[in-house]
């Protein structure tokens, strides 16, 4: 079953983000993410439990890591001077603001935890379960041009 994430409004043509298997390209969920929207992976951090997110943003076609955010300093999890700016959450956690890191080729391959962990896809206020689709498995986050 793939998952048609209703994103955002479309008044201009967007890039289109494709979560799939790598190992057979069987698509598990699309969304149309215009220039300057953005999207978050959201987990639960497999020894502490938190949820950690890592944002990222269309930025003229290409693909940005953004943010990250992160609710303690536990279980080494840390931000790098020098990469992105740290700010408070405001309860005890911080997001990593400013990472501004394009994601070479706008890919990465994601391996998606148990439902313990819970990888999610949140767009445009629609969350969807990686890890219920393809637990342990090579899932392909791609930023793809309009059409494809």
């Amino acid at each position: 079953m793939v998952f048609l994430l209703s994103s955002f409004p479309l008044a201009a043509p967007a890039e289109t983000l494709i979560a799939s298997l790598a190992g057979d390209g069987t698509v598990l969920a699309r969304a149309d993410v215009p220039e300057g929207a953005g999207w978050c992976i959201l987990w639960r951090h497999s020894v502490q439990g938190f949820e950690v997110a890592d944002c990222y943003l269309n930025r003229t076609g290409q693909m940005v890591l953004h943010r990250a955010h992160l609710p303690d300093f536990a279980a080494g999890l840390d931000h790098i001077p020098g990469r992105g700016v740290q700010r408070s959450d405001g309860a005890g956690g911080y997001w990593i603001e400013a990472l501004d890191e394009p994601v070479p080729g706008n890919t990465y391959i994601l391996r998606p935890g148990s439902m313990e962990v819970n990888h999610r896809i949140s767009i445009g206020g629609n969350v969807i379960s990686l890890s219920a689709m393809a637990a342990h498995q090579r899932v392909r986050m791609a930023l793809e041009p309009d059409g494809n």
